[in-house]
């Protein structure tokens, strides 16, 4: 198994049978480590700080911080792959507002669990393809971030244009000019 299929699971919810059912499930999975468990919104910050979860399990409702001051508190950008777990249907649209991989509706069942783990599994391989690919466009073009050419079509012929020769863009119908130098 490689290292990028293995995920790091952090189980956040103030009720230990929830935890107990949920790591259960988990188990199941070869792949899934569960890292820890929290019970409280404060207790969830300082695990996935430490722990550095890929994927955390989070209950909306729990003492001291809910699922929203944690990812208030943690940052949206650094927040790990997030499932809320609540008995609360009220919360569903802001946690897809939070970015949200999903949203299981407690009671929940085994079918509804797999269908939210096989979906954070795709977001986080599209995550991983998406930072590789980053990773070798950035050696590629020596470190840079930014694109060092344009693939320009002038007629039948195309041309790679250096960007920093690049003095404007014109909007032309359903076409773009571009003005490089004298052409």
């Amino acid at each position: 198994m490689s290292e990028a299929a293995h995920l790091r699971v952090l189980v956040v919810d103030d009720e230990p049978p929830a935890r107990r059912g949920l790591k259960a499930l988990l188990a199941a999975h070869a792949d899934l480590e569960v890292v820890g468990e929290a019970s409280s919104g404060a207790d969830a910050i300082a695990k996935i700080r430490a722990l550095q979860p890929s994927l955390v399990f989070l209950d909306v409702q729990m003492p001291e911080g809910d699922g929203f001051s944690v990812i208030r508190e943690i940052g949206a950008e650094r927040m790990p792959a997030t499932i809320f777990t609540t008995a609360f249907d009220a919360y569903a649209l802001p946690a897809f507002e939070a970015d949200a991989v999903d949203y299981l509706l407690k009671p929940y069942d085994r079918e509804r669990f797999e269908q939210a783990l096989a979906r954070a599994r795709r977001q986080l391989a599209g995550d991983a393809l998406q930072q590789q690919l980053a990773r070798l466009l950035e050696r590629l073009d020596g470190g840079s971030r930014y694109l060092q050419r344009l693939s320009v079509r002038q007629g039948a012929r195309t041309q790679l244009v250096p960007v920093a020769n690049i003095e404007l863009f014109e909007a032309e119908a359903n076409y773009v000019r571009l003005w490089a130098g004298e052409q």
